[in-house]
C-alpha cells in the first residue's frame, strides 16, 4: 500500500509538473488533490453515473461542450381566433311585438296575436327541417300554444292568409299586413334566416316589402291613412259614424241603464281585442265614441275594423235588452 501511495505520489508531481509548463495552475487540472482524493472523486463519479437531465449551469472545470445559448424567436404564434362569434343572438319576444305593433300601427296585443298567428301558420307552411330551423330562432312564446282546434298547412298566399286571420281572428286583409310586418321584423333582425328559409313560392310576396298605401302600410312601415276615396268608401259601410280625416266618432244616447251596459260591454272588447274606442260621457244619457290610430294621426284600416267591432258589439247588448 506504501509503495502504490508513493508512485501516486511520484505521477501526481509529474503531472503537476506538466501542467505548469503549460502555464496552467494544477488544481485546474485536478492534480493537487492526493492519491486519496483523486480516488475517492473517481470513484464518486462512476457511481453517481451522468448528471440528471435538464438544464445545467455551465461549468468549464466539469469538461464537456456548454449548454446551448436560449433560443430566439424568429416568428410570432399564431393567436387564437378572437372575432366575435357570428351567430345572431335571439331576438325579444317583447322587442319584435314591439316592432310589429310599430310596423302595423296597431296595439301590443293585437300586434301579439298577429305575430303568432303568423310563425305558426308560416312553420306549418314549411317542411319540417325547414320548421325546426324558424322555430328555433324566433322567441319560444311565440309559438309555445298550439290553437285547440290544430293548424291548417297552406301554401297558397289565400289559404294562408284565412288561416292567419283564423287563428287571430282578423280579416284576411289585416292578416295581411299583420304578417308583413311580423316577417319584415324577423328580416331586419336576422336576414339570413328569412332569406335562406325554403317558403313555398305561394308565399314569397310576403317577404317583399309591400307598396305604401290601402291604409294598410304606410311609407315608413307603419299603418297609412286611408285616402279620400277609402274613406268615403269605408263610411258608407258604416252609417253611425263620422270622422274628421284624423278619427272615426259615433254617438249613442240611451237610458242611464241601458247606456251603462252598452260601455261595460265596449270595455270588455278592449280586454278582448287590446283595443277599444275612447269613451266620452258628456251626460248620463249620452256617451261619445272615438276610434283613431295615434302613429298615423288619421283613419286607418284597423281603425275601420274596430268601428265595425263596436257596431258589433253595440247590437249584441242591444240584443240582450230587447229579450229583456
Amino acid at each position: 500500500m506504501r509503495k502504490q501511495m508513493e508512485g501516486d505520489n511520484q505521477r501526481r508531481r509529474a503531472l503537476a509538473r506538466d501542467a505548469r509548463r503549460q502555464g496552467r495552475q494544477p488544481s485546474e487540472t485536478g492534480t493537487s488533490l492526493s492519491a486519496s482524493k483523486q480516488l475517492t472523486s473517481l470513484d464518486r463519479g462512476q457511481r453517481s453515473g451522468p448528471p440528471p437531465a435538464g438544464r445545467h449551469k455551465p461549468d468549464s472545470t466539469r469538461g464537456g461542450p456548454a449548454p446551448p445559448p436560449t433560443a430566439v424567436a424568429t416568428a410570432t404564434r399564431p393567436l387564437p381566433d378572437s372575432g366575435q362569434d357570428s351567430r345572431v343572438e335571439p331576438m325579444g319576444y317583447r322587442e319584435l311585438v314591439d316592432e310589429v305593433s310599430r310596423r302595423a300601427g296597431v296595439d301590443f296585443r293585437t300586434a301579439k296575436v298577429g305575430a303568432e298567428a303568423t310563425v305558426l301558420a308560416l312553420a306549418w307552411a314549411l317542411d319540417e327541417a325547414e320548421r325546426e330551423r324558424l322555430l328555433e330562432a324566433v322567441p319560444v312564446k311565440l309559438h309555445d300554444v298550439v290553437p285547440v282546434d290544430g293548424i291548417e298547412r297552406h301554401q297558397d298566399l289565400p289559404g294562408f292568409l284565412a288561416e292567419v286571420g283564423r287563428i287571430s281572428g282578423r280579416t284576411p286583409e289585416q292578416a295581411r299586413y299583420q304578417a308583413e310586418a311580423t316577417l319584415a321584423a324577423l328580416a331586419d333582425h336576422d336576414g339570413d334566416l328569412i332569406e335562406s328559409l325554403d317558403v313555398p313560392d305561394g308565399l314569397r310576396d310576403l317577404l317583399t316589402p309591400p307598396e305604401p298605401g290601402g291604409g294598410l302600410v304606410g311609407a315608413r312601415s307603419a299603418a297609412a291613412p286611408l285616402t279620400e276615396a277609402e274613406l268615403r268608401a269605408a263610411l258608407a259601410d258604416l252609417p253611425y259614424w263620422s270622422s274628421d280625416r284624423q278619427s272615426l266618432v259615433r254617438t249613442i244616447e240611451l237610458p242611464p241603464g241601458n247606456l251603462d251596459r252598452v260601455l261595460d260591454r265596449l270595455d270588455q272588447l278592449r280586454v278582448d281585442t287590446g283595443r277599444g274606442p275612447q269613451i266620452g260621457r258628456p251626460d248620463p244619457d249620452n256617451a261619445v265614441l272615438t276610434v283613431r290610430s295615434r302613429t298615423a294621426d288619421a283613419v286607418t284600416a284597423a281603425d275601420v275594423d274596430l268601428a265595425h267591432r263596436v257596431d258589433d258589439a253595440i247590437e249584441e247588448v242591444g240584443a240582450g235588452m230587447a229579450s229583456g
